[in-house]
């Protein structure tokens, strides 16, 4: 974990097979306005047992409230946060993630998921094959997450598969993927109840695109849209400059 910087709080969320580094290569510049805080999510939930993660994380940082900035799988987290505690969120941020059982990504999802959805969720299962393969199978979607196919280089690339090795980490991170039938049952009762307040950026890329974006405009107040051409699914150290680009403004703005 990072906690970094002074200012109004951004809680950084990172998806699989990420760690907190994701986000580095936009941190310095954001902790030069904001205290960035970004937490490890190795270990998968649904989006309420998530939120409850945060909520302890945040009481024990002293954080009254926070901006929710998540991806892929932490986007989860960061809207199980808003709905539980709109009081404790400032703003929420979104990028490349399919919410579960919401309406909107019928043309996304026509074909199935992909692939590794399937397979993650099997109780038991992908822990014990992928044993001592993590390094190939981990590099597999660091290099399918940027534009060029290349990859994050070899010492973020370390840091990442650190996180995920061995059986009981392996798990621990597939849960993400066996809870999203909780997180679509506390989805469909809580995003037509409370809806989202507070303003929402989601940002999409390669593959998800805008349909992230589609699925949260009838909960909504305030939402912004915006597509990220030529950019892999990993946003953040992909396109960190224009992230921020988008991403300083909308935190800034009144």
């Amino acid at each position: 974990m990072i906690d970094v910087g002074t200012g109004s709080a951004v809680v950084l969320l990172h998806g699989f097979p990420h760690t907190y580094r994701l986000w580095d290569r936009i941190t310095p510049r954001l902790a030069q306005t904001h205290r960035v805080v970004a937490p490890d999510l190795v270990a998968g939930g649904s989006a309420l047992e998530l939120a409850e993660r945060l909520e302890g994380l945040l009481d024990d940082l002293g954080i009254e409230s926070a901006t929710m900035v998540g991806i892929d799988a932490g986007v989860a987290a960061a809207i199980g946060f808003a709905l539980q505690r709109p009081d404790r969120t400032q703003r929420l941020a979104v990028m490349e993630m399919v919410l579960p059982g919401v309406a909107g990504a019928e043309a996304f999802t026509q074909n199935g998921l992909p692939w590794w959805f399937g397979f993650h969720q099997v109780p038991g299962l992908a822990e014990k094959v992928l044993v001592g393969h993590e390094r190939e199978y981990i590099e597999w979607f660091l290099r399918a997450g940027t534009v060029s196919g290349e990859g994050i280089g070899s010492e973020l690339t370390d840091a990442f598969v650190a996180s995920y090795q061995g059986e009981s980490a392996l798990a621990g991170a597939f849960e993400h993927y066996r809870a999203r039938s909780r997180t679509a049952e506390e989805l469909a009762e809580l995003l037509p109840a409370r809806g989202l307040k507070v303003p929402v950026l989601a940002i999409g890329s390669h593959p998800v695109g805008q349909t992230l974006a589609k699925q949260l405009v009838p909960f909504a107040d305030d939402l912004t849209s915006i597509q990220l051409d030529d950019c892999g699914h990993l946003i953040p150290l992909d396109a960190p400059d224009r992230l921020l680009a988008a991403l300083i403004p909308w935190l800034d703005a009144d």
